[in-house]
């Protein structure tokens, strides 16, 4: 019990007089001992690479999970070191709703079937984003987060030891300074003065123990970067691939929707008949307008073969005018005879005939002509 008593009292000697020390200092009513330029600088790029590294944390963390509340649950999960409960995606709930009503609606209906191929990858999108982020997680957050909370507490650690150790050198450079200046007045022995100089080598040696050990923590920093940047790397690898399977993704769902575009007119059982002749709109998607011909009525005894769907591509000729210039956007693949395969980027001649429907077009390469759908085209001027 008394050897605690000892042991709190001279604690609480050595942090007053750091404090006293430090005060001091801040008054400019003591001297305070600097570090060298490359310690001064390490230091610097230590706190810039803490600082950077929590605001790419954060703000990764909300590019992954936007929603603040789902953020705070995982985070509290995570604290108590139990596993994160599965959840479903946007767009998984998405494929789930379009799921349901199609089988409200009908699944072999037209607005039906088109709203479980829609659902369907709106699944897929689902399935890809939580794979990414659990990648991200794991290849990037995790990394960060790690030097945050074992890296830079240790280092912090060390720098407040090294600081209380310059404190405790400090206040012994100023104890044998007043030993000194009284030793010459007379008023003190002289071994307050050999006691004071033996405090202030003791003190010396620790503090410069101590800055060695936290130096060598500081220049482990440019191995984070290098670490930070790998993991980087690894990131954006993540996201690339997240990325180019939602394209696949949504390609493959506008070839199917563009293929079968002539079945989705509309509900023939519910919609009315002036609703159901009226051709559908290009959904999300701004074309230049192409000049058609106006439709002409069918001659007799001559079948209008574009009008009742049945194109020969041998027997359809371009009109004398409203002919125009596209770059193809995507590839696609021709589901029949009837149909052009086109190649992404390469240059074609379209133009529109009577009675087509209007989400597709004639095109040309060549000596090769079929439909072709206007969402995969570029109209040029």
């Amino acid at each position: 019990m008394e050897f605690n008593v000892k042991k709190l009292a001279s604690d609480a000697g050595v942090f007053f007089s750091r404090a006293m020390q430090f005060t001091e200092e801040k008054l400019g009513q003591a001297e305070k001992t600097e570090l060298d330029a490359h310690f001064e600088n390490l230091l610097a790029r230590a706190d810039c690479t803490k600082n950077w590294t929590e605001k790419i944390l954060r703000q990764t963390e909300v590019l992954l999970q936007p929603n603040p509340s789902a953020r705070v649950e995982e985070f509290l999960y995570e604290k108590l070191d139990r596993k994160v409960p599965s959840r479903v995606t946007n767009g998984e709930l998405l494929a789930q709703y379009m799921t349901e009503a199609a089988n409200d609606f009908g699944p072999g209906t037209p607005y039906g079937k088109t709203l479980i191929k829609v659902g369907e990858t709106q699944r897929r999108l689902g399935a890809a984003e939580r794979e990414f982020i659990r990648s991200a997680s794991i290849n990037f957050l995790t990394p960060l987060r790690n030097f945050l909370e074992g890296d830079w507490r240790t280092i912090s650690k060390e720098r407040r030891i090294l600081q209380n150790r310059r404190l405790d050198l400090d206040a012994c450079k100023a104890r044998l300074k007043k030993a000194k200046a009284a030793e010459a007045k007379a008023a003190l022995w002289s071994d307050e003065v050999e006691k004071a100089e033996h405090e202030l080598r003791l003190t010396q040696t620790e503090f410069d123990r101590q800055a060695e050990v936290t130096r060598l923590l500081l220049e482990g920093i440019s191995s984070t970067h290098v670490n930070h940047l790998r993991c980087l790397h690894e990131f954006v690898e993540s996201q690339t691939n997240y990325y180019a399977q939602c394209y696949q993704f949504m390609l493959d769902l506008q070839k199917q929707l563009g293929r079968f575009s002539g079945t989705f007119v509309g509900n023939t059982e519910s919609a009315s008949p002036a609703a159901a002749a009226s051709p559908p709109a290009v959904a999300a998607t701004t074309l230049p307008a192409v000049p058609t011909i106006p439709v002409v009525p069918t001659i007799v005894g001559v079948p209008n073969t574009v009008a009742e769907g049945v194109l020969n591509p041998n027997e359809v000729k371009p009109p004398a005018s409203g002919t125009r210039r596209a770059r193809v956007l995507y590839d696609y693949e021709a589901a029949d005879s009837t149909e052009l395969a086109l190649l992404a980027d390469e240059m074609i001649t379209v133009y529109s005939l009577p009675g087509m429907d209007p989400d597709w077009l004639i095109g040309e390469r060549g000596n090769q002509k079929g439909k072709v759908p206007v969402t995969y085209l570029e109209l040029l001027s």
